[in-house]
């Protein structure tokens, strides 16, 4: 072999293990306080979940410093909006994880493999984020999968958490089977799996075929599972009740965001071509997704269903940004995300503190008197309810108005109108929380919450608040993610 082709494959073997190593540094770390945690030692619930978040925090530094390129024959990429998205997932993760601290303690699901099952949720998600091919998005898909599947269910002695594992692993096999099956037709007529030789397959009129194009709907049915959008939202009400609530929180931050993510990849980078047959199906799921989630939680009397309802109709209006197929509405959805995954964390942090007498309650009825009883876990949850709600000048008005302006500038105004619509419909049930806490009868007062809830709360909180004083950081890192990923 030439010398110079023997350094050019030290080279690229160097720049592939470069890309690759928050995954590496990650995994090897799960591994290692899997094996830490069978020793027969006092609180390992305690010490794996202080490694494990430690663990996120070293990757989210590598993140950071891993450069732009593509490696491994192209299966993985790394750009700026991959790096923007994998600090969001593993932000959500780490607060995940923090939050289950006294949960888990008092529930008796202390045990340390909550934490790694967590950690390799979040592995799968970082290689979904970092997949330029669809056998990487696959393997990422089924790690994250087959680890919330049994967070799912952590509560074995649980029925309704068993129900939820059940109910999740069913309806999660027949999402990998859509999606398998959708990515064996894109292979059967583009020739390859790879996202950058699918975009090139595409620039040719001939070769977009009817048969490429189901292959690429049965993978949004697929994805569209995991992102919770109608019509395959069914497991969610069942499985946000029936979870422990810190794995709730967990499904209704870090995986969600991993999962947009992954989606607006596919759709704006190989798939880039076919916008107008995929933006169709996207529009509809948009307006789906925003009117049942606006509609079906009116009448909720548990507030981890409501929320799932909520988080639905959250999807739709995320999706909105990625139906338009522009700059803004990427930028828009870039943003949404950012700002609902900080508000929704906060909202499940009061979530999580809501227990009287040691025993966890989730009835919207429980939180009757919470500002006589509690008044600074009132005012968070009061913040996180109205920036779901859309009201100014919290972030989640921004968030909202982000996608709104860019479906407006794209002409799509049925997007435009519905999601308004909804946005007032869902203010109703929003505002009956409040309404609960400080005009109903006061209650027994809820248990003294541990501080890294408080903590929580009040983080999420400012930012949510104060978020209009300084947006420019958030917004500029958003726009400059989406135009890494449009090249």
């Amino acid at each position: 072999m030439p010398r110079s082709a023997l350094h050019g494959s030290r080279g690229c073997k160097i720049m592939n293990w470069m890309l690759a190593l928050p995954e590496i540094v990650l995994a090897c770390a799960g591994l290692a306080i899997l094996m830490i945690g069978v020793l027969p030692r006092q609180n390992m619930f305690f010490g794996c979940t202080m490694a494990s978040i430690g663990a996120l925090v070293v990757t989210a530094a590598l993140v950071l410093t891993v450069p732009d390129g593509t490696g491994f024959s192209g299966q993985v990429i790394s750009d700026g909006f991959a790096r923007f998205m994998k600090l969001l997932v593993l932000l959500g993760a780490a607060i995940g994880m923090l939050m289950a601290l006294d949960f888990n303690t008092r529930e008796g699901l202390d045990r340390f493999e909550y934490p790694v099952l967590l950690l390799f949720a979040t592995l799968g998600m970082l290689i979904m984020l970092s997949a330029n091919d669809f056998m990487t998005v696959y393997i990422g898909l089924e790690l994250l999968s087959l680890s919330l599947y049994v967070v799912a269910a952590f509560h074995r002695d649980n029925e309704q958490s068993a129900e939820a594992g059940l109910k999740y692993f069913v309806l999660g096999a027949l999402a990998s089977g859509l999606f398998l099956y959708g990515a064996s037709l894109v292979y059967g007529f583009a020739g390859t799996t790879s996202f950058e030789r699918i975009a090139q397959a595409l620039l040719d009129p001939a070769g977009r075929s009817q048969g490429l194009t189901v292959g690429l709907i049965f993978i949004l049915a697929a994805l569209a599972f995991k992102v919770s959008a109608v019509p395959f939202h069914m497991w969610t009400p069942d499985v946000y009740e029936g979870a422990p609530t810190p794995v709730t929180a967990f499904f209704a931050a870090a995986p969600k965001v991993a999962a947009i993510a992954l989606l607006t990849r596919v759709l704006a980078g190989p798939f880039a071509d076919l916008a107008a047959q995929w933006q169709q199906v996207i529009i509809l799921i948009s307006l789906a997704s925003m009117v049942l989630g606006a509609l079906a939680a009116v009448g909720q009397r548990d507030i981890k269903r409501l929320m799932a309802y909520s988080s639905i109709g959250h999807i739709g209006y995320a999706l909105m940004g990625l139906a338009v197929a522009s700059d803004e509405g990427l930028h828009g959805l870039t943003v949404y995300m950012a700002i609902y995954l900080a508000m929704n964390l906060g909202a499940f942090a009061v979530l999580i503190a809501m227990r009287r007498q040691g025993k966890a309650v989730s009835r919207i009825e429980d939180l009757a008197g919470l500002g006589k009883t509690d008044p600074a876990m009132a005012m968070w949850m009061t913040i996180f309810m109205f920036s779901m709600a859309g009201i100014p000048p919290l972030a989640g008005f921004f968030g909202k108005l982000y996608v709104f302006l860019a479906a407006v500038q794209g002409g799509f105004w049925t997007l435009a109108v519905v999601g308004v619509l909804t946005s007032v419909i869902s203010a109703f049930y929003y505002l009956r929380v409040v309404k609960v806490m400080y005009f109903d009868d006061a209650q027994a007062p809820l248990d003294a919450r541990p501080q890294t809830l408080t903590m929580v709360m009040a983080i999420s909180g400012i930012f949510t608040t104060l978020f209009f004083l300084m947006p420019a950081p958030l917004v500029r890192a958003a726009q400059e993610a989406v135009s890494a990923l449009l090249g």
